[in-house]
């Protein structure tokens, strides 16, 4: 993984750059010389922080529409007829 370090002036000027040094690695964005923000793409974000994708994540994937999984079924008696009376 490689990081990247860009001026906020240089990251104002051409976000396409930054967004594709992201494919690669962070991109720390530095505001007067100091580090200040840093860019991530949204999958290594989730994993740093331990996040597990959601379904939509997962379906908006290339392949996405061949994946299977099972829904977890509700413990027994939790559901019960409304009462229409």
């Amino acid at each position: 993984m490689r990081t990247t370090t860009i001026s906020s002036l240089d990251f104002d000027h051409d976000v396409r750059h930054a967004r594709r040094a992201a494919d690669e690695g962070p991109v720390i964005i530095t505001d007067k010389g100091e580090p200040a923000y840093v860019l991530l793409r949204h999958d290594l974000n989730c994993r740093l922080v331990g996040e597990d994708p959601t379904i939509l994540e997962l379906l908006a994937q290339p392949g996405g529409e061949d994946l299977d999984f099972d829904l977890p079924r509700p413990p027994s008696g939790i559901f019960r007829p409304g009462d229409l009376s």
